[in-house]
């Protein structure tokens, strides 16, 4: 009777495993980051200088999958990570973040919960980001509040919806707001053509605050490019930060050998106050999903930015 028992739930549980999937991946990096004039003010009120720290982050994905007969696929994914805090040289608790839930047939799929909104999922947004921390992006001069995947919080409880056909990408998102009454929706488009993919998105929410976001970007064998262009509409009270209007930027990547590639971003905006990020910094691949990264460049205000830099190892598994 019990081997009888232990054989039917073994039976079972090779069923389960058989027609659904877990997967994990993810990747770890650590080295040292630098940011200029940075200090830590301890208990005792004593102030310390802390231009350079010891960084890191671990990150695993948890991904579950079902697949019906008729080729319905549901999915699900929860996030752990781990990050450090450079401003007190301290390691922070890995915790799970917000899942989110998916289903997809062909080109078409849904997300709810904690999901990626369309600026978040639009081609070149981010670009080509220095560092091993991607400590800037061609995206600085950006303000607007978008709908984003959080990878250590619980995230919004909104829905995403996408469609691919060809070179064809659409995708749009609303979130409901009902704790700051402020809901907020975006959509946008992409189309691939030869070495090109042009991209719009466009957002708005509930305060009278929009984004519209232009990348174009290119990929010609050793040598990439991303341009960044873009208008953002805070509706400002007077004697606010002037942080409103044109935001640009742009960035490279063109591969120098065979595992080594240099990478390069500029990014800001047209009000007075926007900040202004750029970078150049290097990747030299180890092999074994292992690469070497660095870089070094500025972040900040316009007139009052800072120096910043990194180097380390960042590993994928």
């Amino acid at each position: 009777m019990k081997k009888t028992l232990f054989t039917s739930t073994a039976l079972v549980l090779l069923a389960g495993a058989a027609a659904a999937q877990v997967s994990f991946s993810g990747y770890g990096r650590f080295g040292l980051g630098y940011q200029e004039d940075r200090q830590i003010t301890d208990i005792n009120g004593d102030v310390t200088d802390t231009d350079v720290s010891l960084v890191s982050r671990f990150r695993l994905n948890i991904d579950g999958m079902a697949v019906t007969d008729g080729g319905v696929e549901f999915s699900a994914r929860v996030r752990l990570q781990a990050d450090d805090s450079p401003a007190f040289n301290e390691q922070n608790s890995a915790s799970l973040n917000g899942a989110r839930y998916s289903v997809q047939y062909g080109g078409f799929r849904v997300d709810a919960g904690n999901v990626a909104g369309s600026f978040d999922n639009m081609p070149n947004y981010y670009g080509f980001e220095p560092g091993l921390e991607a400590f800037t992006g061609q995206y600085t001069g950006v303000d607007y509040d978008f709908l984003a995947y959080s990878s250590t919080g619980s995230g919004s409880n909104a829905v995403y919806a996408s469609y691919t056909a060809g070179g064809f990408f659409f995708g749009a998102s609303y979130d409901q707001e009902a704790f700051l009454d402020n809901d907020r929706w975006d959509i946008g488009g992409s189309y691939t053509f030869n070495n090109f993919t042009a991209a719009l998105t466009y957002g708005e929410n509930e305060i009278d605050q929009s984004l519209l976001v232009f990348t174009l970007g290119a990929d010609f064998d050793r040598f990439s490019g991303t341009l960044f262009v873009g208008d953002e509409d805070l509706d400002l009270a007077a004697g606010a930060p002037d942080i409103d209007g044109t935001v640009y930027g742009l960035s490279l990547s063109f591969d120098v050998g065979a595992a080594t590639s240099i990478l390069a971003s500029y990014g800001t905006g047209t009000g007075d106050d926007d900040d202004e990020g750029y970078g150049v910094a290097f990747v030299h691949d180890l092999g074994g999903g292992v690469s070497l990264k660095g870089g070094i460049g500025a972040e900040g205000p316009k007139d009052d930015s800072y120096m910043v830099g990194d180097l380390g190892v960042l590993f994928n598994f």
